[in-house]
């Protein structure tokens, strides 16, 4: 411990230029790789003044790859957030929202530090900030985010503010806004109902509503076509199978070789997922740990969804944070570590597309569709985890408050 001590302070003494290295370098793989096309971002840069014009669902990316026209997949709230990004040029938009996003992480990375800090938050852990954030834009699915020009990092970021806000109004209004951009966020007031924060889930649902209304309000027609015919079609979003989709759907797809949809494989995992995240969370609630708590929720979140895109999962970097720096159960801190950073760091994802012909094949060879299990499998293992160590690292009769404040 005292060997790794010594390690960290000599890198935190030069951390603003390991953060500048980091980022020069993760620019450079951009900009001369497939990431400087930026091909989600162009969609909602592209396809967002549609709103307006009544065919938002209508039409598709001109930046689309030649097998996947590229759709505008959000409510229309979602696109109409995105309209003040449009009136940049191309490039303006792009690079604005590639710095808003490293902004976004580092905020992220800050909030979960003083959440695992509390009282003891000093200079040193400002410093771990900078050093973490260099460190976490090496994380596959922070790269992938930027690399596609995604949102998550923004999302994320949101989501984490919303819920460990103490005015249950800024709680609830900034979940159900968030949701109302993209829906899996709404997973959220799972945390607010856990935590009995009854008004900031009964604010959420007001947003939520507010922003759906707000898109009937701009057009009835799209907006009716959204919510009762496209939200259940997850096909229009990407092939379910792809590697890229780390949801319990697509693994059970690549594992069983066909759509397995809302069938009893699927349900069956679904009630795992619940049951195993409530149990996380009645330990982290328990425990007064906000943070671990949210990351449990997040991962139900991911699991349940349809499409888990792999850069969705940007909610593994607070995990990492709080396996570091957490009081914490040797154990638990060891094998989730040896587990996660691996799977996070190098990335798997491509290596399982470069063994499979098309993304839109479901059947593949059960070694790779095993790998295909990485993230969905790690998450329940650490819901599992989770519910343990939390318990056994911080007694009941001593919790610590589970709603703390931002950091400043």
């Amino acid at each position: 411990m005292g060997t790794l001590m010594k390690v960290e302070r000599r890198l935190l003494a030069v951390a603003p230029w390991l953060l500048a290295i980091s980022a020069v370098v993760r620019t450079w793989v951009l900009v001369t790789g497939f990431g400087n096309e930026s091909i989600d971002l162009y969609v909602y840069w592209s396809l967002a003044p549609h709103v307006l014009d009544g065919d938002l669902y209508a039409v598709t990316s001109p930046h689309s790859p030649p097998d996947f026209p590229l759709p505008f997949t959000y409510p229309p709230f979602g696109a109409l957030v995105f309209l003040p990004m449009t009136w940049l040029f191309w490039g303006a938009a792009q690079w604005s929202f590639r710095v808003l996003s490293v902004l976004c992480l580092y905020w992220m990375v800050r909030v979960t530090l003083r959440l695992v800090a509390g009282d003891a938050w000093s200079k040193l852990w400002n410093q771990r900030a900078i050093l973490w954030t260099a460190v976490l834009l090496w994380m596959m699915p922070v790269f992938h985010t930027f690399e596609f020009g995604q949102i998550n990092l923004v999302l994320a970021a949101l989501v984490l503010a919303a819920m460990v806000a103490r005015d249950s109004r800024v709680a609830g209004a900034g979940l159900g806004l968030t949701a109302g951009v993209k829906l899996v966020p709404a997973i959220s007031g799972l945390y607010f109902l856990a935590t009995r924060r009854w008004a900031a889930a009964a604010w959420s649902v007001v947003a939520f509503a507010v922003s759906v209304g707000l898109g009937f309000f701009v057009d009835f027609g799209q907006a009716k076509r959204y919510w009762f015919e496209l939200l259940f079609d997850p096909s229009r979003v990407g092939p379910l199978a792809t590697a890229h989709n780390q949801s319990l759907r697509g693994a059970l797809s690549r594992t069983l070789g066909y759509d397995v949809g809302m069938t009893w494989p699927w349900l069956i995992a679904a009630v795992v997922s619940v049951a195993l995240c409530c149990f996380a969370l009645r330990s982290a609630v328990r425990a007064g740990d906000a943070l671990i708590g949210v990351v449990a929720v997040q991962f139900l979140g991911l699991l349940l969804s349809p499409i888990s895109w792999d850069h969705h999962w940007v909610w593994v970097a607070p995990l990492l944070i709080w396996l570091v720096h957490a009081r914490l159960v040797p154990w638990a801190r060891t094998t989730l570590l040896a587990l996660w950073v691996p799977v996070m760091f190098l990335d798997v994802i491509a290596f399982q597309l470069d063994r499979q012909t098309t993304i839109w094949t479901i059947s593949r060879p059960g070694w790779l569709s095993l790998v295909g299990w990485a993230y969905p499998a790690l998450a329940l293992l650490t819901l599992v985890v989770v519910g343990l160590a939390v318990k056994a690292a911080t007694p009941r009769s001593a919790p610590r408050s589970p709603d703390l404040a931002l950091a400043s």
